[in-house]
């Protein structure tokens, strides 16, 4: 059995906290993700970068250039920000991708923080199953 999203959501905050210790605030979120990206592979994570999402409406499947910016495990969605500050915007485009690629749990990074706690939110899509 693969590893439960708690525990990825563990090792991706814990990936995150070393990537901010290294780089700090004030770098390209592609940065952030490359990094991020990196120290998860290295630690066995199975992680895809700049997944496409396409969107189905009814009863058709639209390309409408929506990417993950991580998946981690096949499980855990990751939104990787360097912005001002987080907003509920944000949290919903997490909750929206966890909807469109039918994942459960998110984690919305902000890295343009001087503690990076302050910058992580866990998002849940309350699936019906």
């Amino acid at each position: 059995m693969g590893k439960q999203p708690n525990e990825i959501t563990e090792a991706i905050i814990g990936a995150a906290m070393t990537v901010h210790r290294e780089l700090g605030p004030g770098m390209l979120e592609s940065a952030y993700e490359a990094c991020l990206a990196y120290e998860l592979s290295q630690q066995g994570h199975a992680v895809q970068r700049q997944m496409e999402l396409p969107l189905k409406y009814r009863d058709i499947t639209l390309e409408c250039g929506y990417r993950l910016d991580l998946l981690v495990d096949d499980s855990v969605v990751v939104e990787v920000k360097a912005a001002q500050a987080l907003h509920p915007l944000h949290e919903a485009q997490v909750l929206s991708y966890l909807k469109m690629s039918g994942r459960r749990v998110g984690l919305l990074i902000n890295f343009n923080v001087t503690l990076l706690k302050n910058g992580i939110r866990r998002v849940v899509n309350g699936l019906a199953e």
